[in-house]
């Protein structure tokens, strides 16, 4: 570990802060510096200049060559890791459709067992969020947050609200064909080689997902530095414009990225705290689509037609979440997009609690998804706008904040027993309560974090932030700002 000394212009650029010192590596500030050294004021790293194939593109030329590139890595990513995200969803969440194709008979499962059957579903899902997202490379247990922290290395803040939108539409799609497959294979293959319905859905989804795994390993790369099948150019853009975004390098080695390290700057921030309550509630509002098969059964239709009526307001929702985080993206806002949509929630719970006629129910039944999802999309981009560096502490932060987010799915199977419905009065309510909750935390977040834009803007230090005076040219001439 060395020193250097260096001097600060202040934010005004009228004056200079006294000399300090901050340590460096390989003369590269250490991204995951907390703070100034105690007993110093504040002071800026270097300015760091574009690698050399970067530096000699004009404006014009790196903005198609950007936009060339933005559509390569599109068409190589995404395309697969939503593949693998509707394959992920409908395994975790057949069950729910399982449970109409006879599961509960079969197995003779009585009272509160296909609830437990459920919670226990998720208990080793958690668990190794947090250390399967910093040893990314070595455990997977958990692929959605996995992908959160992938898809944060390779696009900027204000492109991932829409490339979250584009990954969580797996779980959207998924919702909509899981009823449409589970109806198929229920009416036409219950009793095929002596085997129930149920135990085909389980059969024929996993097998599927488990080629389409194999593929994966060949076609997904791994980071922007790394990635054979980009040009050199490519490889030193990628990770430029990353490190214009933030005004930080994104790539450190994996000395820096240690478990305890990544997780205790993570745990230090507030920000991660208010985020971790916000997406718990997200995520408990969200709880009632993972029995919406048995909330949609309560309309009295067969079997086979309510599987097939699961289908229409996840659609919508697909619709809804995509408009919403294009928006978001061109706007750079967060917080109305995120907030917005769960006051249409809140109308469907109440809508869906206060009545047994069968049209107003279905209307709330095709609010709720939508009305749940659209703002989470946002508000999963948000994690990554919020705690962009260092990598380590992005990625225990994500796995943290969704690890304990679904943890509502372990108390919440308990909230739809059959003899609840059709009304689900306590489930409705407390899903209203939580989506309550989650406005009032984003409306925390936001002024905290306008807060913070303000010490920016005043020159001031912020920790996990690079001024308007630090960092690289393109965080110098534009200023890191957090998104509100």
């Amino acid at each position: 570990m060395a020193f250097l000394t260096k001097s600060k212009i202040d934010g005004d650029g009228t004056g200079h802060y006294p000399d300090e010192r901050y340590p460096v590596r390989d003369n590269i500030y250490t991204a995951e510096r907390i703070g100034p050294p105690a007993g110093h004021a504040d002071v800026s790293s270097r300015i760091r200049e574009a690698p050399p194939l970067v530096k000699k593109l004009a404006p014009g030329e790196r903005e198609y060559l950007e936009a060339a590139l933005r559509r390569k890595i599109d068409l190589r990513l995404l395309p697969m890791v939503v593949i693998i995200y509707i394959m992920n969803y409908l395994d975790r969440n057949n069950i729910a459709a399982a449970r109409l194709a006879g599961l509960e008979d079969d197995l003779h499962l009585t009272g509160t067992q296909f609830s437990t059957a459920v919670s226990i579903l998720f208990v080793g899902y958690l668990l190794m969020q947090i250390p399967s997202n910093i040893v990314l490379n070595k455990i997977e247990a958990a692929y959605f947050p996995g992908c959160l922290f992938y898809l944060s290395s390779w696009y900027t803040r204000k492109e991932l609200g829409l490339r979250t939108a584009i990954l969580f539409s797996g779980s959207l799609i998924s919702g909509a064909f899981s009823g449409l497959i589970a109806a198929g294979i229920t009416d036409g293959m219950d009793g095929v080689k002596n085997l129930r319905a149920w135990r085909w859905l389980f059969i024929l989804e996993g097998v599927v997902t488990v080629i389409i795994a194999f593929g994966a390993y060949f076609i997904l790369p791994d980071f922007p530095r790394t990635t054979t099948w980009l040009t050199e150019e490519e490889r030193q853009l990628a990770a430029w414009r990353l490190e214009e975004d933030i005004g930080e390098d994104d790539w450190v080695d994996s000395g820096e990225q240690t478990l305890l390290h990544g997780l205790k700057l993570a745990v230090m921030d507030i920000k991660t705290w208010i985020l971790m309550v916000m997406l718990f509630c997200i995520v408990a509002s969200a709880s009632v689509t993972n029995f919406f098969p048995t909330v949609v059964a309560t309309l009295k239709y067969n079997n086979i037609q309510s599987l097939l009526l699961t289908a229409p307001p996840y659609v919508l929702a697909v619709i809804t979440s995509f408009a919403n985080a294009w928006h978001a993206d061109r706007t750079g806002e967060r917080y109305f997009h995120i907030t917005l949509p769960f006051w249409v929630a809140v109308a469907a719970f109440i809508l869906a609690a206060a009545t047994t006629a069968t049209g107003p129910r279905y209307v709330a039944m095709m609010l709720m998804v939508p009305g749940v999802y659209t703002g989470y999309v946002v508000g999963l981009a948000w994690i990554s706008n919020t705690i962009p560096r260092p990598p380590a502490k992005r990625a225990a932060a994500l796995a943290a904040i969704n690890a304990v987010s679904n943890t509502s799915s372990i108390y919440a199977s308990y909230m739809y027993p059959p003899s609840d419905g059709p009304r689900y009065v306590l489930a409705m309510a407390v899903n209203c309560g939580t989506a309550l909750i989650a406005v009032i935390s984003a409306t925390v977040l936001r002024v905290i974090l306008r807060n913070l834009n303000r010490r920016l803007d005043a020159g001031k230090y912020v920790s996990g932030a690079v001024g308007s005076r630090e960092g690289v040219p393109g965080a110098a001439e534009k200023g890191f700002r957090f998104l509100l």
